[in-house]
């Protein structure tokens, strides 16, 4: 999991200094930053990227306080201190001196023009709650391998951004090139503000980059903004596809908000134990809940995906705690272990990896490492387009990699096959909306728009559990629900392809040998490892549509998920839809039977105009609405 926040105060070095680089708490006053790190037995911060050469630092070198003023707080060279000294000794004047230090264009220059000068980003990557669970009461193998996948994790993002993302811009943005390498800090950490284990490392990305003249420029940062999600999912299915491929693990969906998109957890992981962990969720959600009450009372209608976002940024800020002092990770781990067995057991906590590792087994026993790249293709257009309608290749490529994350559970795959799902997705399923104006540059392939043809999915109504009423279904289950139809065509497709072929009925349940469509022969597809001999096509099709009605979870298997009109016919659903409906009725009885309130005289027929309000459509005749 992926979150980001801007460095821009002049002071925001100070802050990172004495709160971030201190395991997020109080530095004491008087105490060197090395020196308090030790104390407390917190690990010293290190540099990161391909642009560190550029500085004459390298790779794994920590970082001084020194040089975090130097750079996050000054904009200037890590070194400015003996590149000034040098040139004041070689008869410079001090304010040349200076200026030759600055890397790009000087602070005091942006801030003349009213404008807040933005030193660096804060990308903050943790791993989820199951993994973190696993971290804080697993053995010292199961902390190492973890530690291990979440730092290889980071440096994969890092290499993904600067090859296909990081670009420096000038001339108020009007110019722009690829950025040769990102010069980063990497700051880790332990626990939350309350002490409870929250394994997360900060990453404070330079606003400058290096040109091959030798130029330092700002970052396209709008760019790196707009590909954050995709960086997250990387992280996500890097570190989990590491983790579970090594401690023989799988990951199962875990909703934590109805009709939003589950997270995988590693199978096993008790939902107590991640509660225990997840504390900021219990402080945040009365606050969520009530800040959600006072927005639907304001706009009349429930937040969009943006605005879900906002609030629980504001719940965030409304329950943050103060800094704590903090503690060397031994410590925190006895105590960890201590609160988890006086609350759950002995029996639970030192059973943990065995149970993940049994369920792990237990999955991988029916899923291989194995991916039909056309369903897949079409899963992740059906679904980005129900979400989005208009969407950009960033948007393709991260559900591409949930896809695979949700449907391998944790199976390793081919390198690049997340790209390769991505370009089938667009070159088959959508359509460039894009067009290229005579005369001005041509844009770049990431920076077009598609759409797709799809039949726009129409909206229905969700029974309610536990005594809630029914709700909307979502732009995500609806999308579910359009991917899955989409999915169960194709299989009818092959299915009547294979037995005008002649082929078997019980090998006929996937793909004819000449749609060209299916792509399971492909480079990047793997096959089942295990099989000696080479299988026929229509094997193969049916050992891949087995595979994916296996790896897809229960829950979207279920008759009421291809068919929404079941979702309410239930024993249970239909009870709760007859309470609701009496309660309703009985209402509207005592409304009827009450005092009528008078009625107001009749206006003037001659005076009346006729206002013709047309029925609601839904999504499907305008979809851009």
């Amino acid at each position: 999991m992926l979150s980001v926040a801007k460095v821009q105060k002049r002071n925001s070095w100070r802050y990172y200094v004495r709160g971030v680089a201190f395991g997020d708490g109080r530095r004491p006053v008087g105490h060197s930053l090395k020196g308090a790190q030790e104390k407390a037995g917190l690990p010293p911060g290190v540099w990161m990227g391909r642009g560190l050469a550029a500085l004459g630092l390298t790779a794994g070198q920590e970082v001084t306080e020194r040089q975090m003023e130097l750079v996050f707080g000054q904009g200037r060279h890590p070194d400015a201190d003996r590149i000034e000294r040098e040139l004041l000794d070689d008869g410079a004047d001090p304010e040349t001196a200076r200026l030759a230090t600055v890397l790009g264009q000087p602070v005091e220059e942006i801030e003349r023009r009213k404008a807040t000068p933005l030193f660096a980003l804060d990308f903050v990557f943790r791993p989820q709650a199951s993994l973190i669970v696993l971290w804080a009461l697993g053995d010292d193998r199961t902390r190492r391998v973890i530690e291990r996948a979440h730092e290889r994790a980071i440096d994969t993002v890092l290499r993904w951004l600067e090859d296909e993302v990081a670009e420096t811009r000038w001339s108020s943005g009007r110019q722009r090139a690829k950025a040769p390498g990102l010069v980063v800090s990497r700051w880790r950490h332990f626990d939350n503000r309350d002490g409870f284990p929250l394994l997360h490392d900060h990453c404070l990305i330079l606003n400058r980059a290096q040109r091959p003249d030798g130029t330092w420029y700002a970052l396209d940062t709008v760019r790196l903004f707009q590909n954050v999600v995709a960086a997250g999912t990387l992280y996500t299915l890097a570190m989990t596809t590491e983790v579970c491929e090594e401690l023989g693990l799988a990951t199962v969906p875990r909703e934590v908000t109805p009709g939003l998109r589950p997270v995988m957890e590693i199978a096993g992981v008790d939902s107590e134990l991640i509660d225990w962990s997840a504390t900021r969720r219990e402080q945040m959600t009365p606050v969520l809940e009530r800040i959600t009450d006072n927005y639907v009372k304001k706009h009349k209608r429930l937040p969009g995906e943006r605005g879900r976002s906002g609030l629980g940024w504001w719940a965030a800020q409304d329950t943050r705690r103060e800094k704590k002092n903090p503690k060397p990770l031994e410590q925190l781990r006895a105590w960890w272990r201590a609160s988890a067995i006086l609350r759950f057991g002995k029996t639970m906590v030192d059973g943990l990896l065995e149970r993940c590792r049994a369920a792990g087994k237990a999955i991988r026993a029916r899923v291989g490492p194995v991916v039909d790249t056309a369903l897949a293709a079409v899963d992740v257009a059906a679904i980005v387009f129900t979400v989005r309608n208009a969407f950009a290749r960033r948007h393709v490529l991260a559900e591409a990699r949930r896809h695979l994350l949700e449907t391998l559970r944790g199976r390793a795959f081919t390198l690049g096959l997340d790209d390769y799902i991505a370009d089938a997705a667009l070159s088959r399923h959508s359509r460039q909306l894009t067009v290229p104006q005579k005369g001005r540059r041509t844009p770049a392939p990431d920076r077009l728009t598609y759409t797709a043809d799809f039949a726009w999915p129409h909206r229905w109504w969700i029974a309610g559990t536990d005594g809630k009423p029914p709700r909307e279904s979502s732009r995500y289950e609806r999308a579910r629900v359009a991917s899955l139809a989409l999915q169960n065509a194709i299989r009818d497709a092959r299915i009547l392809s294979s037995v005008r072929d002649g082929a078997p009925a019980a090998t006929a349940s996937a793909a004819a040998r000449d749609d060209q469509n299916h792509d399971q022969a492909a480079p990047h597809a793997v096959d089942h490892p295990d099989r000696d001999a080479a299988l026929t096509p229509a094997q193969q099709a049916a050992a891949v549509h087995a595979h994916q009605q296996a790896a897809m979870p229960e829950e979207y298997l279920e008759g009421r998920t291809t068919d929404p009109a079941t979702w309410l016919n239930t024993p249970k659903n239909l009870a709760l839809l007859a309470a609701l409906t009496k309660a309703s009725e009985a209402r509207s009885r005592t409304i009827a039977d009450g005092p009528q309130p008078q009625q107001p005289a009749a206006p003037d027929p001659a005076s009346q105009r006729q206002h013709h309000t047309p029925p609601d459509q839904g999504r499907g005749s305008t979809p851009g609405h």
